[in-house]
């Protein structure tokens, strides 16, 4: 199938949106000007409904500056989290560092371009349901019902899924919908909960997206995702037992999640595999960037690696070490692979050619297909090897993300042209070892331990097959074990064990921030993590975590613009 293809008509969007296309969703500002019969045709509405999908890459226009609203989160959901690190020079991007070190405040750029480029898909969701209706409604040439439906259904899962990202990171945001006039945005408070508005543009969707893709199009919306988001959505809510029959009912139409193959869902040459529930979907055509992951583009590496910009986005030490596995090979859930830590070549200043990989460490295999450490072979790319491909390692550590990368044999047709940090890869939103780990959360709060175990057993599983990493001389990089769960003594055990799993298996794919602050252990474990990790990288020492940590501050732009419609979050 082929990837739907991403059109750029933000006059369109900007000329109907309630929400904006400059820099406040509440003031609308054309850029151009299309007459009512282009828009008001069936062709008209498919290219609305385009344009609404061209926003889940948090791309407006050009390449710099999107990086908050990357589909990843790599920003929001990891490195405000205990898995990565900003990367880079301190003095790079600080609003990034505010962040990390959990001290934003409401005039933090990276918060805006979140707020905005969120509200701007929203927006777009809005002028197709518009244009929609008023087409029906007309004398001329309309879509049959069941497109209608289809098209509304595709519109509003999308912007479910845009509220879903604004919902998840300032929780009390404005609810506006096609009903409400231009004029009228102003005024809309944020003072209810948008949960049952996401809910029911969720259901519409799984009541008349079609099980397939329409027009072949494998970006589109279909019943599987409205399934899968509907079944997040409520788990976000602790509603355990609504959500279990949609993870169920998911799984057992995919194929058994051990037969598909981990590194797939991170390769240009095989995303969009049976894995792939929801996935964004992106596209390179020579110096052309519009349709490109743009959003990760920061996360290409430094020096004399070949892509070198910008340094950013590295996995912290202790995500790393988490991959340790004891003699079982099962994670260290008491988190004692703290205890004499790796920590690759990071040492005082000097002299680093000494240095030797240590072999002998027992690991989970996916650290090498998540991670690139000194001395083990990174894609087709070489032997990672080291300080030279890291801006600052004594800043944010000695090593570098994999999954947002590609093949080097790939650059030529999936890279921008003169920009090779700028890629065709696919991000991931929903994935079935995702939904397998949701399910095992909801079998724990419904107390059927043993399923818990069997789908956590089965992500294990697929991960022992990854064919181990080799370094330069042709061993193993490490001792690779993935051991098994014979039981589940105890929902306290079962918990730790489904929260531990879904770190190694997602981890640097934008769910870890948001994982903590639905647990209720946002605290707990980014000050516990900030006293580790400060041992080998002082910069994040002394992490405090207040709890209106557990949401952003709300724009203090918007607040302006809004003349006091909206009202601050608590604590900022």
């Amino acid at each position: 199938m082929n990837k739907l293809k991403i059109i750029n008509i933000a006059v369109a969007v900007c000329l109907l949106a309630v929400s904006s296309c400059n820099e406040s969703f509440l003031e609308p500002s054309p850029q151009g000007q299309l007459t009512s019969s282009q828009l008001n045709s069936t062709n008209g509405v498919e290219q609305l409904l385009v344009g609404a999908y061209g926003m889940l890459n948090g791309n407006r226009s050009g390449t710099w500056g999107n990086y908050a609203s990357a589909p990843s989160q790599w920003l929001f959901g990891e490195v405000v989290s205990d898995d990565a690190h900003k990367g880079s020079a301190s003095d790079d991007i600080t609003s990034m560092n505010d962040l990390e070190k959990m001290v934003p405040n409401s005039t933090n750029d990276q918060l805006e371009t979140l707020w905005i480029r969120t509200y701007e898909g929203v927006a777009s969701c809005n002028s197709v349901l518009r244009a929609l209706a008023t087409l029906q409604a007309g004398d001329g040439t309309k879509f049959s019902d069941q497109r209608a439906k289809e098209i509304e259904g595709e519109a509003k899962m999308l912007r479910a899924h845009y509220y879903f990202l604004l919902r998840r990171a300032f929780v009390n945001v404005p609810y506006i919908d096609e009903t409400i006039a231009t004029a009228d945005a102003t005024v809309v408070p944020n003072d209810k909960d948008i949960y049952p508005q996401i809910q029911a543009d969720i259901e519409f969707a799984i009541a008349n997206l079609p099980s397939g893709k329409t027009k072949g199009d494998v970006g589109r919306m279909n019943k599987a995702i409205a399934q899968a988001y509907l079944g997040k959505v409520l788990l976000y809510q602790s509603k355990h037992s609504e959500a279990l029959p949609l993870f169920q009912a998911l799984i057992s139409e995919k194929p058994d999640l051990t037969t598909i193959p981990f590194e797939n869902n991170f390769q240009t040459e095989t995303e969009n595999g049976p894995e792939a529930i929801f996935s964004v979907q992106h596209a390179v055509d020579g110096s052309v960037n519009e349709n490109a992951n743009v959003g990760d583009m920061l996360g290409g590496y430094y020096g004399n690696a070949p892509v070198t910009c910008c340094g950013f986005y590295q996995p912290s030490i202790d995500l790393v070490n988490a991959y340790k596995v004891d003699a079982s090979g099962l994670p260290m859930l008491d988190n004692s692979y703290r205890s004499n830590p790796y920590i690759s070549d990071l040492q005082a200043p000097g002299d680093k050619s000494g240095y030797k990989l240590d072999t002998t460490i027992h690991f989970d295999p996916r650290l090498d297909y998540t991670v690139a450490r000194r001395g083990v072979m990174f894609r087709d790319w070489g032997l990672m090897p080291g300080d030279s491909w890291i801006r600052d390692p004594a800043f944010s550590g000695p090593f570098l993300g994999q999954k947002h990368t590609i093949n080097k044999s790939s650059f030529a047709s999936q890279t921008v042209s003169g920009a090779e940090y700028v890629t065709g890869l696919n991000v991931n939103i929903i994935r079935l070892s995702d939904v397998y780990l949701m399910a095992a959360e909801c079998y724990i709060a419904a107390g059927d331990l043993d399923n818990a175990r069997k789908l956590v057993n089965k992500v294990r599983a697929r991960a022992s097959n990854l064919a181990p990493k080799k370094t330069a001389f042709g061993n193993d990089a490490a001792v690779y074990q993935v051991g098994q769960y014979t039981n589940f003594p105890d929902a306290d055990y079962a918990t730790r064990a489904v929260r531990f799993e879904r770190r190694l298996e997602l981890a640097l794919e934008g769910h870890r921030f948001y994982d903590l602050v639905r647990w209720g252990v946002l605290k707990e474990v980014k000050e516990s993590y900030s006293s580790f990790e400060a041992t080998y990288l002082p910069a994040f020492g002394n992490i405090v975590v207040n709890p209106y940590n557990n949401y952003f501050p709300i724009p203090q732009n918007q607040i302006d613009r809004s003349l006091g419609t909206l009202k601050q979050n608590n604590g900022y």
